[in-house]
């Protein structure tokens, strides 16, 4: 099966940070998967990637709980101390995520002494992730790692109905938020392709697809998010 466009957009979606011990960690709040991004970040903090782990996630789709508070109730289940925890409860999205976790993050530590940031998410915004931290936080050695929860490979996207429908929507939606000056082009990789690339490469992708997987509803999500 030829699925070079297919693992293009993977490649642009999800690209390969390397993963490397860094000053601190900043994980994006998720209401998604919650217990697959504690055992990750609990993981990786016992594996001395990072000694404090930033939190930010706000009170999302009516949840009583803010998605920080959720995920660090959990970690300290897990056996992670409170003292390794910075949480910032009000972010509703990306941008805030980074906005308001710096500024949580400047009440006991300035940024300026933080050269590396490895940034958890899932795995499906790792580029939006990065590109956000570019943004607001730039210089950064940054790192990443993307918690995939749907329970097939990376590789594999597009054989997931939800993992297929959250990587389109990135897909899609990250040249408008480049062009609303919502986010930065990654030091050392290509420029993001324009929205008529995407648009071409999103066409090539589906008829891969219909010719492959013809139940598969690829085209749905091909306007911005």
């Amino acid at each position: 099966m030829n699925t070079s466009s297919l693992q293009q957009i993977g490649r642009h979606v999800m690209p390969g940070v390397p993963l490397a011990t860094c000053d601190i960690g900043f994980l994006f709040g998720t209401r998604h998967g919650v217990e697959e991004f504690c055992d990750e970040a609990y993981g990786l903090w016992r594996r001395g990637m990072f000694a404090k782990l930033l939190i930010s996630g706000g009170a999302t789709a009516g949840q009583a709980e803010t998605e920080a508070y959720i995920i660090g109730a959990r970690l300290r289940q897990l056996g992670m101390p409170a003292s390794a925890m910075i949480l910032e409860h009000a972010a509703t999205n990306t941008g805030e995520n980074v906005i308001l976790g710096l500024a949580k993050l400047r009440e006991s530590v300035s940024p300026s002494s933080i050269g590396s940031v490895l940034a958890i998410g899932k795995i499906c915004s790792t580029r939006r992730y990065a590109m956000t931290l570019e943004k607001h936080w730039p210089g950064l050695r940054l790192s990443c790692w993307g918690v995939n929860y749907f329970g097939v490979s990376t590789d594999n996207w597009f054989t997931h109905d939800e993992f297929r429908r959250r990587v389109i929507d990135e897909f899609i939606k990250i040249p408008h938020y480049l062009e609303r000056g919502f986010l930065c082009d990654l030091p050392g990789f290509p420029p993001y392709p324009a929205l008529a690339d995407c648009h071409a490469l999103l066409n090539a992708a589906e008829r891969e697809m219909l010719q492959h997987h013809p139940l598969a509803a690829f085209a749905a999500s091909h306007g911005p998010a």
